[in-house]
């Protein structure tokens, strides 16, 4: 009864794999469609009114909006700022994208104050941002968030169309939408005509369940789907019995992690069952990086699981430990699949 039940924990664990997982997913790798991004944002006595249909302030409303978009946008390496316009004041003066920084700087935004005496200059504003743009290096996108009520200063279109001009296709402008008046829609709506790239928006389109993750998408980044991995080569039957089981460590990592417990105690209880048995623990990594960086990596985490097994009553003298660094690999490091499963941690038999 225990031989067979040793033969069945054999079989199920041989086609496991130790895999180190890496912060992206690896069916698909973001792109970045623009390399940097400025958001700005009207201040104008306009945006201090409440919106006609949805009963809130509008700034308040696109503050809530800058803080949503915020967190949907991905970690990658934009260069970006924030500026806000009637009158035109700069938040967060463009460097590397940081998340928290940005935060901060569209939580300093006040949502308080006087309606009259405010124009919208949004005309003016752009002709403001446009040294900021010139700045820059690479593609920009540019994201206005504003009720289109344009009253005192430049043309806003034309100011647009100047800017299209100017940078071409390494320059697009996206606005979302505050407008409660037929004049301001106008104002945005032929902002957005002026090129194809422009993502349209407004709040309670915006606000929709999943609809800023798909915006943020379609205006910062898309996805890349790599091919398919080859199906894993079939187990071939190995002079020694070979217990190959699931865990999976962050990148760079070796410590062993809750979630990997059970799989560590199924292991265990097979190494219990012949206390006179000897193991070699032996650690394995992709071809990634240096390979002697690879080789020290191998030897941590074969062991992190001989520690974790003598610290759980298996006799120290019953294991070796031994790492092959990205000389034994079972799979094809050409690919994203094949590096995955040739991080591994296997216990045979000696």
């Amino acid at each position: 009864m225990e031989q067979s039940r040793k033969l069945l924990l054999l079989t199920l664990l041989a086609v496991l794999t130790l895999t180190f997982s890496l912060a992206a997913p690896a069916s698909a790798k973001m792109i970045k469609k623009a390399d940097n991004f400025i958001l700005f944002l009207d201040q104008s006595g306009s945006m201090a009114m409440h919106h006609k249909s949805l009963g809130k302030k509008k700034i308040d409303l696109a503050v809530e909006t800058l803080q949503s978009m915020n967190k949907a946008i991905p970690d990658l390496d934009y260069t970006s700022g924030m500026f806000l316009f009637a009158p035109f004041e700069a938040k967060v003066q463009p460097g590397a994208y940081n998340k928290a920084a940005m935060a901060s700087g569209i939580d300093s935004v006040g949502t308080e104050f006087a309606i009259f005496n405010r124009r919208t200059t949004l005309g003016n504003g752009l002709m403001d941002l446009d040294p900021v743009i010139a700045g820059l290096s690479g593609k920009t996108a540019l994201i206005i968030f504003t009720d289109g009520n344009s009253n005192l200063g430049a043309d806003p279109i034309a100011q647009a169309q100047a800017l299209y001009s100017k940078y071409g296709d390494k320059l697009c402008i996206h606005v979302v939408s505050y407008a409660d008046t037929p004049r301001g829609q106008m104002i945005i709506d032929e902002i957005r005509a002026l090129s194809s790239c422009t993502v349209p928006a407004d709040y309670a389109s915006l606000m929709a369940a999943g609809a800023m993750d798909q915006y943020a998408k379609d205006v910062f980044y898309e996805e890349v789907a790599d091919a398919p991995a080859p199906a894993p080569a079939p187990v071939v039957p190995m002079a020694k019995e070979t217990i190959t089981f699931s865990l999976h460590f962050g990148f760079d990592k070796y410590a062993i992690t809750d979630e990997m417990i059970p799989v560590l105690e199924e292991a265990k209880a097979i190494l219990d069952e012949d206390a006179k048995a000897t193991f070699e623990v032996a650690g394995h990594t992709d071809s990634t990086g240096p390979e002697a960086y690879n080789q020290g990596l191998s030897e941590r985490r074969a062991n992190s699981v001989k520690t974790w097994l003598v610290k759980n009553g298996i006799s120290a003298d019953r294991l070796n430990a031994k790492g092959y660094g990205e000389l034994s690999p079972k799979y094809d490091n050409a690919t994203k699949e094949g590096r995955k499963l040739n991080r591994r941690v296997e216990i045979l038999t000696k």
